[in-house]
């Protein structure tokens, strides 16, 4: 199990995301953060996914610590309460350069999984860890190859709510896994929550925040 001495907060509403970190033994709370996902002019896919994360975890973590951190004489430094983690993360696919976010409609769907269709794609996520000490991030990229898809097949899948509220209009833990062949890279990743990568970040933050760090 994966004890922190610490009190952490996944900021997502993604229950694919609850169940990632809840798997890798972490006990949490979960909080979603409210922020503008829109994509600002001339912003790479690394940095908007980057930036999202790092921008979900702050809101949340400034919600509930606010003033408190602002000076060493605070009430959060005399508390014993356990230092607060909040993490961030968001998802995005990339194909040819443009970023796939959700999908507004069934059509937008399949405009998507069509731009899929035996191809070569890139799913990434930014992840960050918000703390009294500091904001860590990283990005994980993963490979995800997709086979030609049926257009009777794509009528059918686009049909249902599934593809609505997933970037790229698929999940790979769903329906769309018929037309994966390959990945290369994280396999979790591409659920939305890489979490090898996240276990390095939370444990060198719980370090830091518990006044251990190297």
């Amino acid at each position: 199990m994966s004890e922190l001495p610490v009190r952490l907060i996944l900021a997502s509403a993604s229950p694919r995301r609850r169940e990632l970190l809840a798997q890798a033994g972490y006990a949490f709370s979960v909080e979603a953060a409210d922020v503008d996902e829109s994509v600002r002019a001339g912003e790479t896919p690394e940095a908007y996914v980057r930036r999202l994360a790092e921008e979900k975890a702050s809101a949340v973590f400034t919600k509930h610590a606010g003033a408190q951190f602002a000076t060493a004489s605070s009430s959060w430094v005399r508390s014993s309460e356990a230092p607060l983690l909040v993490l961030g993360a968001d998802t995005t696919v990339v194909c040819d350069g443009e970023i796939l976010a959700k999908p507004d409609d069934a059509e937008h769907a399949k405009q998507m999984l069509r731009k899929l269709s035996g191809r070569t794609h890139q799913v990434l996520t930014g992840v960050a860890v918000v703390a009294r000490a500091g904001t860590a991030s990283a990005v994980e990229i993963t490979d995800v190859t997709f086979s030609n898809i049926p257009e009777s097949e794509l009528d059918a899948y686009c049909a249902t709510t599934e593809p609505l509220d997933k970037a790229g209009a698929y999940g790979i833990q769903g329906y769309a896994a018929r037309w994966i062949p390959r990945i290369d890279g994280d396999y979790f990743n591409v659920m939305g929550l890489p979490i090898a990568r996240v276990v390095r970040l939370l444990e060198d933050a719980s370090q830091e925040s518990s006044g251990r760090s190297v």
